[in-house]
């Protein structure tokens, strides 16, 4: 019997409190620049048992306006901004060529607590690429050596032949380079935190960067 998708949908729960702890969020209290407050966060959903909290959805556009979005890993969070790596030749890559400017959306539903960040996006000098590359596992240069990201594939063969190839370079040069590997930084103009309530009241705080810092206000859920 074929799956029913809106009942599927009815049945399910958001914020199960068998899983999930709605903490309290006080926007009074709350420092005043953003990244303090995500590394907060951060670390209590790691804390919390979040899985793999350091993966967020990238937003970006194509030459005609049209979104796009995928789900990417974090590689830090500094005063520079945001930061995320991928071929500059793959699709997201040659969006924020055309168009740079991205936004991030992390979800932790553990504590019900979702962030979103907008901004420009710059590239990181090369050097600063293949360092971050060079710092991760052996399988992360692997699959950065197969390259062609987004490109079209012929067959599943043919990438297991290409993936193959490159773990063994991985593993024979583990500083092997790799030019189209990018670092891209995120320089946060907006930054919302959103913290869940069981009553449906939830907490909505907005960062906006100003020419004399960051500026909050609250909004409506």
């Amino acid at each position: 019997m074929a799956t029913d998708l809106r009942e599927l949908l009815r049945s399910l729960r958001v914020w199960d409190p068998e899983t999930t702890e709605l903490p309290a969020f006080d926007p009074a209290a709350a420092p005043g620049e953003p990244l303090t407050l995500f590394t907060e966060w951060f670390a209590q959903a790691v804390a919390a048992g979040q899985t793999e909290p350091h993966t967020m959805s990238l937003a970006t556009a194509d030459a005609d306006g049209t979104p796009d979005v995928r789900i990417v890993m974090l590689h830090g969070a500094d005063a520079d901004g945001w930061s995320f790596a991928t071929h500059s030749g793959s699709r997201k890559g040659r969006q924020l060529a055309n168009r740079p400017y991205a936004a991030l959306g992390f979800y932790w539903p553990v504590q019900g607590r979702q962030i979103r960040v907008r901004g420009p996006v710059t590239a990181a000098p090369s050097q600063e690429g293949q360092a971050d590359l060079h710092a991760r596992s052996t399988g992360a240069l692997a699959a950065a050596l197969t390259g062609r990201q987004s490109e079209v594939l012929g067959s599943t063969e043919e990438l297991a032949r290409a993936s193959e190839q490159a773990w063994e370079q991985a593993q024979r040069e583990p500083d092997a380079p790799v030019p189209s590997w990018t670092l891209y930084r995120l320089r946060p103009e907006e930054v919302e935190f959103f913290q869940g309530d069981a009553r449906r009241r939830h907490v909505r705080l907005r960062y906006l960067r100003t020419e004399e810092g960051w500026a909050t206000e609250l909004l409506w859920p």
